[in-house]
């Protein structure tokens, strides 16, 4: 059965080829970057359209900050019938205006343009797994419900929660990022992030009539940068960047202060815990100088559980299906699919393949867009697992990573005076 649905659903959406091309223009036009929320109409009002054309009611769950999230869920659904998640995003990096220097346009086979590839293309895959399934009579087991956020690339603070509740009540989480690297590889593991701010306070002094009586902030932040880029780890897969640094008044002034930015990726939520507590315990060690010390781990890594895995083997299985070779990878960025992961199997990096996420290049290959998209639909079509859900659940990190997102609003460490 499974055999013969897949050649259906795939000359299906080659045929719909242009259509996605079409409505991904459509979107990426639609400038939408994260700070400014009232832009998160434009993209929203699109979606709306095309979910509420397949059935779906879809309601608008407003934000704090945020231009708010989608929620969609197909009209007369079952009340007894379980759900498997659908996680987008519809905001991105580029500032509005970016078209009149990067336009969206079509050239040897690639789609360009601010939020073609990270990640609208991948709500586009979304619609259309859909819509084959509803126009070609087939009919998922599992409910698919639809949550498309405003303000992943900003950390998912206001729709945190909501991806929270919804992953813990469904069976599966499909994350629609797109694939990975030139191979297009399904993301089944992700690096958990965290940023802080370390803030030195010294006293300032005459550098030529009498630095004795000042405390250098700046010398102090050049020792602390030492201890921090010792926690690198190749091995472990622990980078701890410092990416920022400014402080200081003048040069003939002993800096009464400075500051760094630090960005940290792991892999694991044990190395997360560990490495959270030993930036935050970090001292000062020149006399008449002290840390202020902001930031937590806000993402916690998304590791190779079982469940995760057994998404990954039915992914690499409906590919076969379809003709496609699948590979499997680990992203150094995060995502929506580390929070889903902790509760539920999770599968991420299901949108098309292309390149130049946060970069001028920024493209989709436009044939990945119909391959990808019956993938989700085959996937979509995957019986019941509740029962390797219910073992997600057992995940003994998951503690550990919960603590790690209730921290995620940014405390503050300060250390005494050396």
């Amino acid at each position: 059965m499974v055999n013969e649905v897949a050649p259906r659903i795939l000359e299906h959406l080659l045929y719909r080829e242009r259509e996605m091309v079409r409505l991904l223009s459509r979107l990426s036009e639609a400038e939408s970057p994260s700070l400014d929320a009232a832009s998160q109409a434009g993209p929203q009002a699109i979606l709306r359209l095309e979910l509420e054309r397949l059935g779906f009611v879809v309601r608008t769950i407003p934000g704090v900050e945020s231009g708010g999230q989608l929620l969609a869920i197909p009209h007369g659904r079952p009340k007894n019938r379980s759900s498997q998640l659908l996680v987008g995003h519809c905001d991105t990096v580029w500032e509005t205006g970016t078209l009149d220097t990067m336009p969206v346009i079509e050239k040897g086979g690639r789609l360009y343009g601010p939020g073609t590839y990270d990640m609208k293309g991948g709500l586009v895959n979304i619609l259309f797994a859909l819509r084959a399934l509803q126009t070609l009579g087939l009919q998922p087991e599992v409910t698919p419900i639809v949550l498309v956020n405003s303000d992943e690339e900003i950390g998912s603070c206001d729709s945190m929660r909501h991806i929270k509740r919804l992953a813990k009540v469904s069976e599966r989480v499909f994350v629609l990022e797109p694939a990975l690297g030139p191979a297009g590889k399904l993301k089944t593991a992700r690096k958990g992030n965290g940023f802080f701010e370390i803030r030195v306070l010294g006293r300032a002094a005459h550098a030529g009539l009498e630095p004795e009586r000042g405390a250098s902030a700046i010398l102090e932040l050049s020792m602390v940068i030492q201890r921090l880029f010792a926690l690198n780890d190749a091995e472990r897969g622990i980078t701890v960047n410092v990416g920022t640094i400014d402080g200081g008044l003048r040069t003939n002034i002993v800096a009464p202060e400075s500051r760094a930015t630090v960005d940290i990726r792991v892999l694991t939520i044990a190395d997360a815990r560990r490495i959270e507590a030993e930036v935050l315990s970090l001292e000062a060690t020149t006399p008449g100088t002290e840390l202020v010390i902001t930031g937590t781990m806000n993402r916690p890594p998304m590791e190779r559980t079982p469940g995760n895995q057994h998404l990954w083997e039915l992914a690499e299985a409906a590919g076969r299906r379809l003709g496609l070779h699948l590979q499997q990878g680990t992203s150094g960025g995060g995502s929506d699919g580390n929070v889903t992961s902790l509760f539920t199997p999770t599968l991420d990096g299901l949108g098309p393949m292309g390149d130049g996420a946060h970069a001028s290049h920024e493209h989709v290959v436009v044939r990945s867009l119909p391959e990808r998209a019956a993938l989700l639909a085959m996937l979509l079509l995957e019986p019941s697992m509740a029962e390797v859900a219910r073992a997600n659940h057992g995940n003994p990190a998951r503690d550990e990573a919960e603590a790690l997102l209730k921290g995620a609003n940014s405390h503050a460490h300060q250390t005494p005076r050396a």
